[in-house]
């Protein structure tokens, strides 16, 4: 009996460690992958964050956080901290609760043709943004529709320049930007309403729970692990705002719609001379603001003792 326990611990010794070399077999390459295609240029503009000079011709800079301190007395880089927070507080809770809705009303069984509004909902999303940008940007041109119509209507009496008023370019990107993440947000909420039991909401109306008691408190508590992380990647794609601000605005007029990674990239490749160094140390202040507003979100939304 005693060897019989013994041969069977050693198999499931020598079956676990099969399955441990099988798992490192598979996953090494894509490891190795992406140590060389990402964390090692990110090592890399570290250590080029300390530094200043053109490209050809970097040195250490003196003092050694020289990049790091100049940011803070950077008014056009402070101005582009204060507009991507802007965008970032208005535009992903507005984007988020209009997901949030969308997804309820699409997934009611009674509800006709609920592909096809998906379908619809989702089709911003698929458009590149490069594309939809130069759209937004035609739309609210000086001569384009949106004019045309507010003048129709008398709301307007002659055209307005949205794109050249700092409020109005700004309002213009947080619009196209809730247009075009709404539907992909609102996928995810879709594929965690479908996990929640339909019995649970046949409960709550046979208990007289009403539309909103039943979305308040069975929906949103039951969601919460997927709308942690909707509000990550939200927070993570608006603090890495780029396309819009260079498509529709071009950061401006005079630099009031800029955001900080269309300043990095003025600073990288935009105004003539590459400025790594600085545009480095901008880049990790960006990674520090991304991780620390994502552990914040995290440590919010953990409920577990």
């Amino acid at each position: 009996m005693k060897k019989g326990k013994k041969n069977k611990k050693v198999k499931k010794r020598t079956v676990t460690a099969k399955q441990h070399r099988a798992g490192w077999t598979f996953l090494t390459p894509a490891t190795v992958f992406i140590t060389i295609m990402s964390f090692y240029p990110m090592f890399q503009a570290l250590i080029t964050s300390f530094k200043t000079g053109s490209s050809a011709d970097m040195v250490w800079s003196k003092p050694l956080f020289r990049n790091y301190t100049r940011m803070f007395s950077d008014d056009l880089f402070l101005r582009s901290v204060g507009n991507t927070f802007l965008y970032l507080i208005v535009e992903v809770p507005i984007m988020l609760i209009f997901a949030i809705l969308l997804a309820q009303i699409l997934n009611n069984r009674d509800i006709k043709f609920r592909g096809l509004f998906r379908t619809c909902v989702f089709l911003p999303c698929a458009t590149s943004l490069v594309s939809y940008a130069l759209i937004f940007k035609s739309l609210f041109a000086t001569q384009g529709l949106i004019n045309s119509i507010l003048v129709k209507i008398g709301i307007l009496h002659s055209n307005y320049n949205f794109l050249g008023t700092p409020g109005s370019a700004k309002v213009v990107i947080i619009i196209a930007l809730i247009w075009r993440w709404t539907g992909y947000n609102m996928v995810f909420y879709l594929a965690g309403l479908q996990n929640i039991e339909y019995s649970v909401y046949e409960a709550a109306k046979i208990d007289g729970a009403n539309g909103w008691k039943t979305f308040w408190h069975i929906t949103v508590p039951l969601l919460k692990p997927t709308i942690i992380m909707t509000f990550i990647m939200s927070i993570n794609g608006t603090l890495q705002l780029f396309d819009e601000s260079v498509n529709l605005t071009k950061g401006g007029p005079a630099n009031t719609t800029i955001t900080m990674s269309h300043y990095i990239y003025n600073n990288s490749f935009g105004q003539g001379v590459a400025n790594f160094g600085y545009a480095s140390a901008m880049s990790f202040f960006v990674f520090v603001l991304v991780a620390v507003l994502a552990a914040i979100n995290l440590k919010v939304g953990d409920t577990r003792d």
